[in-house]
């Protein structure tokens, strides 16, 4: 099927229709997966899907629909109803495709998306890799394995956009994860589990299913003899693993919406300090077979490099055409890509070492941020930090704060990036975080 073609023939016929201006999307998303559990397959999955979505823009009024029947009959009777639908919606003046300028300068670089050996992976070599994981989680955690779950899952995407102003673009990309989920057996009667995942567009980019294995057993034997441990204020080291978490919950208020809708604590803070010197963040969405990669974000707004955060500054925000006419401000993009940070000189061990006594988190569990106010309170597990390295292992705990209060005391980042991500996070330390525990 030529998806290029059925972008171009709905924007076609959905204008005949009596649609002012039309943006089309038609995909082919494949995705298989394999679940393995305890020796066996679990389950084997294997799906492609067709769709097409269409963004309407009929007499000052706007609608989003989509359809997965792309034959010629049904695609006919689905605009027909679409256009009527949209003609009695009420109107919305700032709703417009982008200005056309916006699409020029889409980079030409090969952004290395699509791994050309993806149709070579098989079945078998999908179940090998599961077990292989299975077996290597096994011999590490021993006797006290109670359950391994492995899984091992791939997908090939291709996009069409065509917007009838004249943008047009197409994507193919693959990905390809390993994941190992591990329950094992403590002396006390608890169950701790731990997992790890890793994905990459390349499967040659992947570590092996022996080391996902590995790892995830050696992370479930750390949690054995978990206990809470005393509240108070203390240095807290974040792992690069979950780093992007408190990333994400800071981005969280940064978009056109949570600000047209005063739901943003960095509301008018653009040009101001929000964190420490140490904190530098960019939006980088041209690096080659990163898994955020793209040459035009879902608006057709071609892919620049955004500096996000400079040194602790605010510098920009995700602020789509829609409610950059809502707030009278330039559009930037509508989501992030490949989000990079600045690094430091030091390993996650020196980090430790720096922060002495303290609370070093590998996890976090549940948990809420608001978005407006910029308070957070979350769950967390990790070890205690006892003369500058790893202590006992502690669960069931908090960290609370507002993120104002929270990023200014950002005292170093790592020089180790966690590759496994579309969010590159180093380790973070983090001086006078209020701790609840025992």
């Amino acid at each position: 099927m030529d998806l290029l073609k059925v972008a171009h023939d709905a924007v076609a016929s959905a204008r005949k229709l009596g649609a002012a201006h039309v943006a089309a999307s038609s995909y082919r998303d494949r995705e298989v997966g394999v679940d393995f559990r305890d020796g066996r397959v679990e389950k084997v999955s294997e799906a492609t899907t067709f769709g097409l979505s269409l963004e309407l823009f009929v007499e000052g009024r706007y609608a989003v629909v989509a359809t997965s029947d792309l034959r010629h009959e049904a695609l006919s009777a689905f605009l027909a109803d679409a256009v009527a639908m949209t003609r009695i919606l009420s109107p919305d003046p700032f709703r417009a495709l982008p200005d056309p300028r916006l699409y020029a300068g889409q980079s030409t670089l090969d952004l290395e998306l699509e791994d050309p050996s993806y149709e070579g992976l098989t079945g078998v070599r999908r179940r090998e890799l599961a077990a292989e994981a299975e077996a290597s989680a096994r011999r590490t955690g021993g006797d006290r394995v109670i359950s391994v779950t492995t899984g091992v899952s791939d997908s090939q995407i291709e996009g069409c956009r065509v917007h009838s102003n004249g943008f047009e673009g197409r994507s193919r990309q693959t990905a390809f994860w390993i994941s190992a989920e591990v329950s094992l057996q403590d002396p006390d009667g608890r169950r701790p589990e731990e997992s790890d995942a890793r994905g990459a567009r390349f499967r040659g980019d992947l570590p092996t299913a022996e080391d996902v294995g590995r790892i995830a057993a050696e992370r479930a034997l750390g949690r054995i003899g978990s206990q809470k441990a005393p509240s108070g204020t203390m240095p807290i080291v974040v792992d690069g693993r979950v780093a992007g978490r408190l990333v994400r919950l800071l981005m969280a208020p940064m978009s056109g919406a949570a600000l047209q809708q005063k739901q943003s604590f960095v509301d008018g803070k653009v040009g101001a300090t929000l964190a420490s010197a140490c904190l530098s963040l960019t939006d980088e969405p041209l690096i080659p077979r990163g898994l955020g990669s793209r040459r035009y974000d879902s608006e057709g707004i071609a892919a620049k490099r955004m500096p996000v955060i400079e040194a602790g500054v605010l510098r920009s925000l995700y602020v789509d055409c829609y409610y950059a006419r809502k707030l009278g401000v330039p559009p930037t993009t509508r989501s992030s890509s490949n989000l990079v940070m600045g690094l430091g000189e030091k390993g996650a061990g020196a980090l430790l070492a720096d922060a002495g006594r303290g609370l070093f988190v590998t996890g976090f569990l549940g948990g809420n941020s608001n978005a407006t106010t910029g308070d957070f309170s979350l769950g967390v597990q990790g070890f205690l930090i006892e003369d500058g390295k790893i202590g006992r292992p502690v669960g069931e705990m908090n960290i609370s704060g507002n993120h104002l209060q929270l990023w200014p005391r950002l005292v170093a980042v790592g020089n180790d990036p966690y590759r496994w991500s579309s969010l590159q996070s180093p380790t973070m330390l983090f001086d006078g975080v209020q701790v609840a525990g025992a």
